[in-house]
């Protein structure tokens, strides 16, 4: 597997064998000469990141979704306080054309539209890609109601792609610090959703410095916009109607998410293994447990 630069339909390997990430840490590599076309290449996700902090960005968002997961109505407070994020499994990371399995007895099975920043060296954005955070939005509604979470309803999977373009490159799209690109989300070749990145209530750059206060951010960290509004995911969608229209993910479904300067990801949707039933959970007698420890 080699890393290398896009221009236009051709991609030009480092020398070296050098990669993404030693680029992002060190800056530019050489190149080769010579090309290849990228329409003999298999593309694989970018990076292999050792983290990913996913943000909620979007007020839409936030208030569809809790409407759809939880009941809940309106916007939270705290969500005005600060920017913030979840931690996702950096070793469930998918690529271009790659299928993803959901877990096989999820059937509330949903996409995110997200956009992904880079982080670069002190406290830079290196760049940016698109980011589809898998959802089982059953799985994500039944735990959250511990207190904690999202956890199982989203560490099976989340893909990025197709390749990542360079924050100087989208400088022509910057409008007051934010990213003015229109992002669109379709299923089976169906719109479902389009907004605008712009309508983010804070900037990469803020969620960046916010991420690495009190903590450590390393270059290569990736860091999620969060779902975009207006049909960023099925989930708001079904908050907003209060019916699973449209319905839910299936077995063989295609979901491409295209943003404006960026390009286009696409993957289809399958069912992973059945885990099989858990073992019963042991359940504990407080009136006993005190009484022994009289």
């Amino acid at each position: 597997m080699r890393s290398g630069v896009v221009r236009g339909e051709m991609i030009f390997p480092f020398l070296g064998g050098v990669d993404v990430l030693h680029v992002i840490q060190n800056g530019p590599a050489g190149v080769a000469e010579t090309g290849v076309p990228l329409a003999e290449v298999r593309l694989v996700a970018p990076l292999r990141p050792a983290s990913v902090r996913d943000f909620v960005a979007f007020e839409e968002h936030v208030e569809g979704v809790r409407r759809s997961v939880d009941g809940s109505a309106g916007v939270p407070e705290a969500w005005y306080d600060a920017p913030t994020f979840y931690f996702t499994n950096p070793h469930a990371i998918y690529g271009p054309g790659d299928d993803i399995p959901f877990p096989a007895a999820s059937v509330a099975r949903d996409f995110e539209l997200e956009v992904a920043a880079i982080a670069g060296p002190g406290g830079t954005v290196f760049g940016y890609t698109i980011f589809n955070d898998f959802s089982a939005r059953d799985l994500q509604s039944r735990e959250m109601k511990v207190g904690l979470g999202p956890a199982k309803g989203k560490d099976f999977a989340s893909s990025l792609g197709p390749w990542i373009v360079t924050a100087d490159e989208l400088e022509p799209y910057q409008k007051d610090g934010f990213l003015d690109l229109w992002c669109s989300a379709s299923v089976n070749g169906v719109e479902v959703g389009r907004d605008l990145l712009s309508n983010m209530g804070w900037t990469f750059e803020t969620m960046l410095a916010y991420a690495a206060r009190d903590s450590v951010v390393r270059p290569g960290d990736v860091l999620g916009s969060g779902t975009v509004g207006n049909g960023g995911c099925l989930a708001e969608l079904w908050g907003r109607t209060g019916s699973l229209t449209p319905p839910p993910l299936r077995d063989g479904d295609e979901v491409t998410l295209t943003v404006e300067g960026i390009g286009s990801l696409t993957n289809r949707i399958i069912s992973g293994p059945d885990g099989g039933a858990l073992p019963p959970v042991r359940r504990r007698d407080a009136a006993k447990a005190r009484a022994e420890r009289q």
